[in-house]
């Protein structure tokens, strides 16, 4: 497989801006990932089979950074997204992947959750109905909005600083010293063992949700582009077709100049957006999931009336109601459906970007009439339609419905992974290839997601 040709132009790097300019993309990500993970499946797996898996927890954070970083270090370096990179080599790795999100976010687990933890909050209500409308009016949103990645990032900032207040606000009032303690021991005690009880199958689904996983960690190449990142800064931001009139292109794929201002350049671009990740991203992720699980852990493990869907989401909160008041109570669900609906609202605007960057420039780059903004939202609400259309047939259990997406999830963060070392080992100048750790790093997150994924399997088969 060879890269086709394509225009390449070769240009300075732009002068980087301050990392404080520089902070938002990994608030996106975080707050599209902070929800079906850090306040469904990992405080269930903790409610469930105790602290023992918080150590499986760190290391997917780990791995993820690692991971995030390839996908940043691709489109800084050219302003082209990794899916555009991986389709020069052949087209059929862009449709994979399109068709990967597609099944990956075509379930609306995570806004029928949000739903469903709104009857909980109001004490009645269809979940259904409910997510049909709610699925409308977050379209609607994206629809008419003028620069799209600014209104997504202005909803998860929303979103983080409210997630953020609750956890405090539950390390002050509810966590217990000793539950502290049990988090530390499990933590290091537990390391590498499966606690009794839980599948491989729960294990793959929560490894895909811890923070991002899937085609969600890809698209930090299309915000980091709309963030103006690097060779990015070269690339128009996607605009809505009814509000707006700049369209996103990014067909060109452009190369830094070599030369030691070009490299000086780069080498602050490449430490300032390393610390934005690993400060928005990967310590609001570890911090978020600690205190979830302690939480979880404090109020729920042992329990024997927990079922196998979000109902120990209204049983925890009615335990917060009792120990120290109906507010907390209420704070917890709202939390809960804000950071459920905010990720669903990320999540169409994932597969919409995804889409309509590989369609646009490898199919309708000559047209006049499917502009990527178009694509994209046409994409969008085809997404509505389909995810609107399966709650409808039936298919409602909400927990049901985020184990498929996040174990599909984990499939997919295998498969492009193998892509970007081959994409950053090659398709870069020399001077600013993976290498070294990084390239180390990268293998191992190969290994993990492959044996999960393998174990998955083995285990699935012989159950028949």
């Amino acid at each position: 497989m060879h890269p086709s040709p394509r225009m390449e132009k070769t240009t300075d790097l732009p002068e980087p801006p301050s990392l404080r300019r520089m902070v938002g993309p990994g608030v996106v990500a975080v707050g599209i990932g902070m929800a079906a993970g850090e306040i469904i499946l990992w405080p269930y797996l903790t409610a469930i089979g105790g602290l023992g898996l918080l150590w499986l927890a760190f290391c997917t954070l780990a791995v993820q950074f690692v991971i995030n970083m390839e996908i940043e270090r691709y489109t800084l370096a050219t302003g082209q997204t990794v899916v555009a990179g991986f389709s020069r080599w052949w087209k059929g790795w862009g449709i994979l992947i399109c068709l990967a999100g597609a099944f990956q976010y075509v379930w609306p687990g995570w806004a029928t959750s949000g739903s469903t933890v709104l009857t909980y909050l109001f004490g009645g209500g269809d979940p259904v109905w409910i997510t049909v409308i709610g699925l409308v009016l977050v379209g609607g949103l994206l629809s008419v909005s003028k620069v799209i990645y600014t209104t997504v990032e202005r909803v998860e900032w929303v979103k983080v600083g409210l997630t953020i207040f609750f956890l405090a606000v539950v390390v002050v009032f509810v966590i217990s010293l000793t539950t502290w303690g049990e988090g530390a021991r499990a933590t290091v005690t537990e390391f590498g063992q499966i606690p009794e009880g839980v599948t491989f199958t729960l294990i793959l689904s929560a490894i895909g949700a811890a923070g991002a996983g899937g085609v969600h960690n890809l698209v930090l190449s299309n915000w980091i582009r709309d963030k103006r990142y690097g060779m990015g800064a070269h690339v128009p931001r996607l605009i809505s077709p009814i509000t707006g009139q700049e369209e996103a292109a990014g067909t060109d794929r452009y190369t830094p100049a070599t030369d030691e201002a070009n490299l000086a350049r780069w080498r602050v671009w490449w430490k300032r957006a390393n610390l934005e990740h690993l400060i928005t991203f990967v310590a609001v992720c570890f911090v978020t999931i600690s205190i979830m699980c302690l939480l979880a852990y404090e109020t729920l493990f042992g329990r024997d009336d927990l079922k196998n869907d979000t109902s120990f989401l209204r049983i925890e909160a009615g335990i917060l109601s009792d120990q120290v008041g109906g507010w907390l109570e209420l704070l917890f669900l709202a939390v809960a459906a804000v950071s459920l609906w905010a990720a669903a609202m990320g999540l169409l605007d994932i597969i919409g970007r995804v889409a309509s960057d590989f369609l646009r420039r490898n199919y309708l780059q000559d047209s006049a009439r499917w502009t990527e903004p178009r694509i994209y939202l046409t994409v969008v609400w085809i997404e509505i339609v389909l995810g609107s259309t399966i709650l409808l047939a039936g298919f409602t259990q909400p927990l049901g419905l985020l184990i498929v997406s996040t174990c599909a999830a984990s499939v997919v963060t295998l498969l492009y992974s193998a892509l970007l070392v081959r994409l950053n080992t090659r398709d870069l100048p020399q001077e600013v290839r993976m290498r070294g750790w990084r390239l180390g790093g990268m293998l191992v997150a190969i290994g993990f997601y492959g044996f999960f994924a393998i174990a998955m399997v083995v285990t699935q088969l012989q159950r028949l």
